[in-house]
């Protein structure tokens, strides 16, 4: 298979005030499921673009193991694209479809047919290839559009929000199936979506994007118990991370009136962000913790999130700031009760730099 590196990548669309993508720097290991998450236009699909040869290089280099692909034609990068949009021929069969492409490289037949039957199997579509595409599922769709690609035997696939198009409980299953086939064929796999919990539960590392930057790239977890930022700590994580104005002085913070003890890396004291995971909040007594109105309780079984407002004020902006808990289904807490939370212990508090948003615990 093959590495993948980005070197100083920029991609300016014409007209454009800035960069689409800003000095990409993103090493991608042979074999890696690497995905690359974000809001819309915040530069991942173009990243994937870039590297498939869709788009042209502003400046910076892409490097195929040690190829510099920055100027090959799409055609011979030997990189698989899957499309949101399956783009299956509907005139042709499930086996058509997957073949297609190596019928016009002038694959010999049976050679053609062996590569077919084992993508089929791989795919679970061993008892569809004679089907036309309007008689599939969704999800079986875009299996037939992953069989296309896998044929071609890349090195690179290339997967562009592959599964958005799917309900939920068929993008679930399907993801499942893909991670579990990406590591199986051990192919090097580079994976765009904007969903965060499709990135944490897939990648072998996530790259989180904004506005063209690359902000973080890391283990799953890594992300998640350790953001390099308060849009990378609110990105990652669902429910998400809500954010209080602090105040820190030593091995403690000030938020809402509420003193927390916190670790610390370093001598600053003064005005910070504080972020806290709804995990991280624990109930406790009236007077030892904030005071918070519950607007809305999401009940999930076993488990509640409580979604509220702190009562003092506690907003980056002013005003009581959003806060969600996750608590035990049994409390019995309902929408409009005032509930007081603390932190479980000092590792649920990230502090962040008030100016650039950069994390300081």
């Amino acid at each position: 298979m093959a590495t993948i590196r980005f070197e100083k990548v920029q991609h300016r669309y014409p007209n454009a005030p800035t960069a689409a993508v800003h000095d990409l720097d993103l090493d991608v290991a042979d074999g890696e499921f690497m995905v690359l998450v974000g809001p819309s236009g915040c530069g991942k699909s173009t990243t994937l673009r870039l590297l498939a040869g869709l788009e042209d290089l502003t400046a910076g280099s892409i490097y195929l193991g040690e190829r510099d692909i920055s100027q090959v034609a799409p055609k011979d990068r030997d990189i698989a694209m899957v499309f949101q949009n399956y783009a299956l021929y509907p005139h042709m069969t499930v086996g058509g479809n997957m073949e297609f492409s190596l019928k016009n490289a002038g694959m010999p037949k049976d050679e053609r047919k062996r590569r077919v039957a084992e993508a089929a199997k791989a795919l679970g579509l061993t008892d569809f290839l004679d089907r036309k595409p309007k008689a599939l599922s969704g999800g079986q769709r875009q299996r037939v559009a992953m069989g296309r690609a896998i044929v071609r035997n890349p090195q690179v696939f290339c997967m562009d929000e592959p599964l958005s198009n799917l309900d939920a409980k068929m993008r679930v299953q399907t993801r499942t199936d893909l991670a579990t086939l990406q590591r199986q064929l051990g192919v090097t796999t580079v994976y765009v979506t904007h969903d965060q919990t499709e990135a944490m539960t897939m990648g072998d590392r996530v790259g989180v994007m904004k506005d063209g930057v690359l902000q973080q790239v890391g283990a799953p977890m890594d992300l998640y118990d350790r953001p390099d930022n308060v849009f990378v700590a609110g990105f990652i994580g669902s429910p998400a991370m809500k954010f209080l104005d602090g105040q820190v002085r030593g091995t403690s913070v000030t938020a809402a009136g509420h003193e927390m003890r916190v670790h610390r890396s370093g001598g600053y004291d003064g005005p910070v962000v504080v972020g806290v995971r709804p995990e991280g909040w624990r109930l406790t007594g009236p007077g030892d913790g904030i005071a918070v109105t519950v607007g809305v309780v999401e009940t999930l079984g076993a488990d509640a999130y409580l979604y509220g407002k702190t009562r003092v004020d506690g907003g980056i902006d002013g005003g009581g700031a959003d806060v969600i808990a996750r608590v035990g289904n049994r409390e019995r807490i309902g929408t409009g009760d005032t509930v007081h939370l603390t932190t479980a212990d000092a590792d649920a508090v990230h502090l962040f730099d008030r100016e650039t948003g950069a994390r300081l615990s």
